[in-house]
């Protein structure tokens, strides 16, 4: 998942935080899913639309994910491996409802929003948001509309997802930090010290969200082998929660409320029918595997990688199989996604021989 709205400037920073921090506190007041996370996304989103400049500092960012990945990758246990032999079948459907996503959102945008046949498909497109747009810009198609329509995708799954999760029985009460002994400070630094180099290397191999799965590789394997049975401190957690939601909410940042409404109506219309085809494929993956209905919607909602990861530790999904469906879900729309624009461009220029 791209991040545009970045800065150096600590001003934008302490902005978008205390507006972060302000929705954070009403979304507990008034008692939603995931305060910590939601408030901060709307808080900030209405604040960027409105014409104020929100962004957050790139190097706090970075830190955000290596504590988030040092979060997860604790919940890992023996439990946790003996399921992954499991996960194949869930990769199988996944391809499935990605391809049934951009068939259906394709044909909608081209029929109902005006969209060209190549525009309408990487408007589709449920993810890999970089890969996107850097066809867009070298194809020539509507980059704008394209950025808008998905950018308000991924803010309305950060919104429905937990509270289709609470629809489906979930309980999302009381677990957003994590539960457990505490690590000692020590331990705390030579996890982060690790998980930096380990998401560096991952840079380097292009992996996506490389310090986030660097770190949850390292609390993984530490947790695995028992040289660390603790868990992060609750307020450090809480804390790497808001930042997330403030990023998310910088991606309005610059947008006129004009040309937001521009782009609404088709975001929210692949919206739905991304959640209802993700639904239908999470129910036999859900009965197969064994796992509450929920959890399964979660690793197959086509949101942002970081964000999605962080929603599956909320809900305690089995640590990985959240990161693994979503990272599945970039490989398959790397080769996907390519071939399907071929297909439009064949179909474009018969019509001319």
């Amino acid at each position: 998942m791209r991040w545009p709205s970045l800065s150096f400037a600590p001003r934008d920073t302490v902005l978008t935080l205390g507006a972060g921090t302000l929705g954070a506190v009403l979304f507990w007041w008034l008692d939603a899913p995931v305060y910590m996370l939601l408030g901060p996304v709307i808080a900030v989103s209405g604040l960027g639309l409105v014409g104020v400049r929100t962004a957050v500092d790139p190097r706090l960012r970075d830190a955000c994910f290596v504590v988030l990945g040092i979060a997860v990758g604790a919940g890992f246990n023996q439990d946790a491996v003996n399921a992954m032999v499991r996960w194949p079948l869930a990769f199988v459907f996944m391809t499935l409802v990605i391809w049934g996503i951009m068939a259906a959102c394709r044909w909608m945008l081209a029929r109902y929003f005006g969209f060209d046949a190549r525009s309408a498909l990487l408007a589709s497109a449920p993810g890999h948001l970089s890969f996107v747009m850097a066809i867009a810009s070298d194809g020539g198609s509507d980059v704008a509309r394209i950025s808008i329509t998905q950018s308000v995708r991924l803010l309305a799954l950060t919104i429905v997802v937990p509270f289709a999760a609470l629809l489906m029985g979930v309980d999302m009460t009381g677990n957003i930090a994590p539960v457990g002994a505490g690590m000692g400070v020590t331990s705390i630094v030579v996890m982060i010290f690790a998980a930096v180099v380990v998401g560096l290397i991952f840079a380097r191999l292009s992996v996506p969200a490389p310090l986030l799965m660097g770190a949850m590789v390292v609390s993984a394997i530490a947790h695995l082998t028992k040289l660390e049975t603790g868990v992060l401190p609750g307020w450090l957690t809480l804390i790497a929660y808001l930042v997330l939601g403030s990023l998310i909410g910088t991606r309005f940042s610059g947008i006129t409320p004009a040309r937001f409404v521009s782009g609404l109506g088709a975001g929210l219309a692949i919206t739905g029918v991304a959640v209802g085809l993700a639904g239908l494929g999470a129910v036999p993956v859900a009965w197969a595997l064994g796992m509450p209905l929920g959890h399964v919607l979660v690793a197959f909602a086509p949101g942002g990688l970081e964000t999605m990861i962080a929603l599956g530790a909320v809900l305690a999904v089995v640590p990985g199989f959240v990161a693994a469906c979503h990272i599945m879900r970039l490989v398959v729309l790397s080769v996907l996604l390519p071939a399907m624009l071929a297909r439009v461009s064949r179909r474009e220029k018969r019509p001319a021989e």
